[in-house]
């Protein structure tokens, strides 16, 4: 019944005092801002801001056509994109296309594309904005979950040392146990980190190579 109370919430404080404009809160959990349609209606005025966070800087400016987008299931690329374009780093992003050009991916550019991806909301709101994602069959639990993965890879990033992340190749046996126990986590999480890890530089290997779009199903859409 949240929706609703916002819509009473909405109306009260507009025939009390008569307000300006309206600004809708909790919007970074899985609801799609039904209640801005319904608080427009009953107040006719108009939605300024969507509260994404519990912090005053989470505010955003309120776009109505991004969130009949959002309503209908459509995600939100401009914010998803406004939000990457906040975190860029130019000089970062040279860097690290100089080093996937090179095959040189290492677990410390690793643990910072997973700060990337922190910086912009971390998964959830990520899936919230990515069309075609239907969060229905995502619950908060599996986001909850991959957060809590996202946290335990960096602990293990964070448990080895600056030769070990720029040369995984080091990681024997023994190393890994020592960092699993630096970290809190088992060794087959550690197992797990780097099979990732490995899983996604063939991948950026992949893109990388010139033959890559010439070979793959995606020949033809570019």
């Amino acid at each position: 019944l949240t929706g609703q109370d916002a819509v009473n919430i909405a109306n009260g404080f507009n025939e009390a005092l008569g307000v300006d404009g309206i600004i809708m809160t909790k919007m970074d959990g899985d609801s799609r801002g039904g209640a801005a349609l319904s608080a427009k209606k009953v107040t006719s005025k108009p939605v300024k801001f969507m509260g994404m966070g519990e912090k005053l800087d989470a505010l955003e400016p309120f776009h109505p056509e991004r969130m009949a987008s959002r309503i209908l299931g459509m995600g939100d690329m401009l914010s998803l994109i406004e939000k990457a374009q906040e975190t860029y780093d130019e000089e970062k992003a040279a860097k690290l296309e100089k080093k996937l050009r090179r095959n040189e991916f290492t677990l410390e550019d690793f643990l910072d594309q997973m700060g990337e991806v922190r910086n912009m909301g971390g998964l959830g709101k990520i899936l919230d904005m990515l069309p075609g994602v239907n969060k229905k069959n995502v619950s908060e639990d599996d986001i909850d979950k991959g957060e809590k993965e996202f946290r335990q890879m960096e602990a293990i990033i964070r448990s080895m040392t600056l030769e070990e992340r720029r040369n995984p190749a080091l990681l024997n046996a023994s190393r890994r146990k020592r960092i699993a126990q630096g970290a809190g986590q088992s060794v087959a999480k550690v197992n797990q980190l780097i099979k990732k890890y490995e899983d996604a530089k063939k991948l950026m290997k992949q893109f990388n190579n010139p033959n890559f779009m010439k070979k793959s199903r995606f020949r033809g859409l570019f």
